[in-house]
């Protein structure tokens, strides 16, 4: 065992115990021994002293958590919250899904200026990355639109497992546009995404042309199907375009033009279909100003689990707003899914869960 040298910052004091325990949770970390580290340590906390003489970094709020599995809850609290705004969009009675979409944008905007303001980031970011910040708004938000399009036209649980066909497409993108290293097993979970797809739209050309278990007519459920699906893909793009300007960004930034260009391309749509228009019931008010606030705490949630966790185990726990969307489906709105639907999600999540795990076992 390598000696830490005496005095300083760590040197055990005979006239305190605890001092003690710190030099000898310092030594383990030093040898890499967590958990005799955390024996060491009165209340199971590394201090200062013990990370950077165990060659751990150190800053305010980053030592050993006392909640090991704090971000993965967040994560699932997250995904819950998220289905939750997908039932309020459901209940929507008489407004369209893109005024939805900006009132959840004006949330947005409100919530992120403060942040702005305080990390004095800008409101337009670096000039070099004025078109990938752009293009990240405008994708974002196409994503948004179009799942909330679905949400209104097709069965809750149908869209929301289209929506988790995002992960294939991102690591498809990636190969294309960044170079990264592509594999017969991310082939292979396309297709089985894509077969969960097809399970889910069930195209008359395949399963006839009466279609039994949908909600509403077919046409509905056709172009609901397409709009989710766009959304996977706009999600995809999107989520390229970020890995591509990297750290160089601040965060807030990227929020805060999703926000900005979401607004105005919802504004636009609106005055184009001549739908804008404040809600007559008092029911959709509310239901709108609950989608901006359970957007906005999910969208919270899933940044500190990020910060907290691995990306890997966060992405995964996020399926869980499948399993939530179901029982969604079924509480409150009193439709059962049909065994095509719960293949169809089986086949969905399957590959991409596959494909986060392959990317965080590569990582």
């Amino acid at each position: 065992m390598v000696q830490l040298p005496s005095g300083g910052e760590g040197a055990a004091d005979p006239a305190s115990g605890e001092q003690g325990a710190c030099s000898q949770a310092a030594q383990a970390l030093y040898d890499g021994d967590t958990e005799a580290a955390d024996a060491a340590q009165p209340g199971g906390r590394w201090c200062r002293c013990c990370c950077s003489r165990g060659g751990i970094p150190w800053t305010p709020g980053t030592e050993k958590s006392t909640c090991p599995g704090l971000g993965l809850y967040y994560a699932l609290l997250s995904a819950c919250l998220f289905s939750v705004v997908s039932l309020f969009l459901k209940l929507l009675e008489d407004v369209h899904s893109v005024e939805a979409s900006a009132f959840r944008c004006i949330f947005q905007m409100m919530f992120v200026l403060p942040g702005l303001i305080y990390h004095k980031t800008g409101f337009l970011g670096p000039k070099d990355k004025w078109v990938f910040l752009f293009f990240r708004g405008l994708l974002g938000s196409c994503a948004m639109i179009f799942l909330y399009y679905a949400f209104q036209v097709m069965p809750l649980a149908d869209a929301t497992v289209i929506s988790f066909s995002s992960p294939v497409f991102t690591t498809l993108f990636a190969w294309i546009f960044l170079k990264e290293k592509y594999s017969p097993w991310d082939l292979f979970f396309i297709l089985v995404t894509i077969t969960g797809v097809v399970m889910i739209a069930r195209p008359p050309f395949l399963f006839g042309s009466r279609v039994a278990g949908l909600e509403g007519s077919y046409t509905d459920h056709f172009k609901g199907t397409i709009a989710a699906l766009i959304s996977a893909i706009s999600a995809s793009s999107a989520f390229v375009i970020i890995r591509k300007v990297g750290k160089s960004v601040h965060y807030f930034l990227t929020i805060w033009y999703y926000a900005i260009v979401g607004l105005i391309i919802s504004t636009i749509t609106l005055f184009v279909l001549d739908s804008w228009s404040l809600p007559y019931c008092g029911k959709d008010r509310y239901l709108l100003i609950l989608i901006g606030l359970f957007g906005l705490c999910g969208q919270i949630f899933l940044t500190k689990a990020l910060q907290i966790e691995k990306a890997g185990p966060v992405a995964i726990m996020k399926t869980m707003a499948v399993v939530f969307a179901f029982i969604f489906q079924i509480i409150f709105l009193n439709h059962l899914p049909t065994w095509w639907s719960f293949g169809g999600a089986v086949c969905v999540v399957a590959g991409g869960s596959g494909t986060i795990v392959r990317k965080w076992k590569q990582s």
